[in-house]
């Protein structure tokens, strides 16, 4: 789903809210979640999961096609767990029968 998307069913269930209103509230919410992350402050969204920042080691890496090592510097990625209720959600318990 695009963020687009999102924005234009927010904006079908809320007709009180204008669509500059609910874009404003979409890229307020992703830029306070960004900033925490660079901060080293894990966001957690009850219910749907947490997100955080972990580091990839420097390494050297291998080019495929030339076969030349390569010195690849530390860099940042995204870790996200989910929540018990979406855990929940997208793993169904079957019914007892």
């Amino acid at each position: 789903m695009l963020k687009s998307e999102i924005i234009n069913e927010l904006q079908e269930k809320h007709k009180n809210l204008n669509l500059n209103d609910i874009e404003f509230i979409t890229k307020l919410f992703i830029k306070k979640i960004i900033n925490s992350l660079k901060e080293n402050h894990s966001v957690e969204i009850r219910g749907f999961g947490t997100l955080n920042k972990k580091i990839n080691k420097e390494k050297y890496v291998r080019n495929p096609k030339t076969n030349e090592k390569i010195f690849k510097k530390s860099t940042f990625k995204i870790h996200f767990k989910t929540g018990k209720t979406l855990h929940k959600r997208l793993n169904p318990t079957p019914s007892n029968e």
